[in-house]
């Protein structure tokens, strides 16, 4: 399973805007919450309708800075499932090139199970 998701880099988008630093390009708040869409399309249809999926885990490298304005594709590939988790290989570029690296994990979880525990 693999998704690519696209956005293009806007102000409310940066580090400065996101709290996470002081300048003006892409944040890596937004790089990252970008690949966990990817994920989640990826896995789009696959479970339930009662089922959801949330972040679990995030291993993620920063490489280079992206302006706003830029064009950033987000990709994720579902690498294995082990019960409920699955570990996605997750990547982003610019049209400079790659941009950051990762895996991440996510759990499927009982929707309304999940959300009592919220509360």
């Amino acid at each position: 399973m693999h998704a690519v998701v696209e956005a293009t880099v806007g102000d409310a988008d940066t580090a400065g805007a996101l709290g996470s630093g002081d300048v003006e390009v892409l944040g890596s708040p937004r790089l990252i919450a970008l690949c966990e869409q990817a994920c989640c399309r990826a896995i789009s249809g696959a479970l339930g309708s009662s089922e959801t999926s949330v972040g679990l885990r995030v291993e993620f490298t920063h490489l280079a800075p992206t302006r706003v304005g830029s064009v950033v594709k987000a990709e994720a590939t579902l690498d294995r499932v082990d019960g409920r988790r699955m570990v996605f290989t997750v990547s982003a570029s610019d049209g400079c090139g790659l941009i950051g690296a990762g895996k991440m994990t996510r759990v499927a979880v009982a929707r309304t199970k999940f959300l009592d525990k919220a509360r």
